[in-house]
């Protein structure tokens, strides 16, 4: 065991700790992990920056697991490179400390404290030595910092004020760190739809809405793979967030039949998706394929997720499976006669029109009810 020393804290019945942690401590202690899906180590930034950096990334870069339990955003290389900076002046001048704010960590094992004063609130906090058992909920960019920085401190003394808390709930903790970061640090939209969806409410509308988004992005033969900004990054056009919230709008309603058909298509929305959006790329395959359209901007992609109750309801009408490519292709095949490549020309009718959501799903749906046009 570790001790350091501590306060114990109490608000509304939830006990935590206010402790002082050497730079060793954290080094050991501390285990760093983001919510990424690529496998990777999720950093991000400027990587041509790093012929400049006082940062030894191949190093660091081992000390970041992913996972899609994490809460934690991709690594900032930017940020950590001016706090290393930072880090660096302040020892040099000695004039300000580095680190005079709290980070916040949580537990993942019992801690024990003893008391030496007789409220009980000053103390020793006794912390399991082993490495890893602490993750940070708030301050990760400061610590990565600080582990980056480490080698050039020597023998000299260097402590973090730190608040720790004891094994909190798995969903308390992302639900702090969301609360910490949603205002504070503009926390990207995308990365609260990934949590909420996924770990904080365990909402199931917006759990199946991000599964059908993730797939769209990564899945093998989707016509868009890799054009959507998952967590807010990558070199896709579309936000995640938007999609997610327009699908969750969709499977929160009766749009896709009540009670357990409806429940039935949701667990089916990842397949009709990847099929519907395969079948829109081939009725318009020059807008989909070409440079000069609109069509796979945030707008248009969620006007055709508007209109998707629509087309279910036409598979319903004809006894086909909902998800089945070649019926889904049927129905929306009007939409090449009726509405075709052009309407879709970013400096032609998108622009002319001024095009709303609203607006190209009523043009869809009608394309839909009239598929030969309105006679007379």
């Amino acid at each position: 065991m570790i001790s350091v020393a501590a306060l114990r804290m109490q608000q509304f019945g939830v006990q935590f700790y206010q402790a002082s942690l050497t730079a060793r401590d954290i080094d050991k202690l501390v285990r760093f992990e983001v919510l990424d899906y690529s496998g990777g180590t999720g950093s991000r930034g400027a990587r041509g920056s790093t012929r400049t950096s006082k940062v030894r990334w191949d190093l660091l870069e081992r000390r970041i697991a992913s996972s899609e339990k994490a809460y934690q955003r991709q690594i900032i290389r930017r940020k950590i490179d001016e706090l290393v900076a930072y880090y660096e002046q302040c020892r040099a001048a000695r004039d300000l400390p580095s680190i005079p704010g709290a980070v916040i960590i949580s537990s993942d094992e019992p801690l024990r404290f003893e008391p030496v004063d007789e409220q009980g609130t000053l103390g020793s906090l006794k912390v399991p030595e082993r490495e890893g058992i602490l993750r940070a909920i708030d301050g990760q960019h400061r610590l990565l910092a600080l582990h980056a920085g480490m080698d050039r401190f020597g023998d000299e003394i260097f402590t973090v004020p730190a608040v720790i808390f004891d094994r909190l709930p798995e969903d308390h903790v992302v639900q702090m760190f969301v609360t910490i970061n949603a205002k504070h640090t503009r926390l990207n939209p995308s990365h609260l739809v990934s949590l909420s969806g996924r770990q904080l409410y365990r909402d199931e509308n917006l759990a199946a809405a991000h599964d059908v988004v993730r797939a769209l992005n990564e899945r093998e033969g989707s016509p868009l793979q890799g054009e959507i900004k998952l967590l807010g990054v990558g070199r896709g056009r579309v936000a995640q967030a938007p999609l997610a919230q327009e699908l969750k709008r969709l499977f929160g309603t009766e749009a896709f039949g009540s009670g357990r058909r409806g429940a039935e298509f949701r667990e089916e929305a990842t397949r009709f998706f990847l099929n519907y959006f395969k079948q829109v790329a081939v009725v318009f395959n020059a807008a989909w394929h070409g440079r000069k359209y609109s069509i796979k901007t945030a707008p248009a992609l969620r006007a055709f997720i508007r209109v998707a109750p629509d087309i279910v309801r036409h598979l319903d009408q004809q006894r086909a499976d909902r998800a089945d490519f070649r019926a889904i292709g049927r129905v929306i095949a009007p939409w090449g006669r009726r509405i075709g490549d052009l309407r879709f020309e970013t400096e032609g009718a998108w622009k002319r029109s001024g095009t709303t959501i609203d607006q190209l799903a009523t043009e869809l749906r009608l394309a839909l009810q009239y598929p030969e046009g309105v006679l007379g």
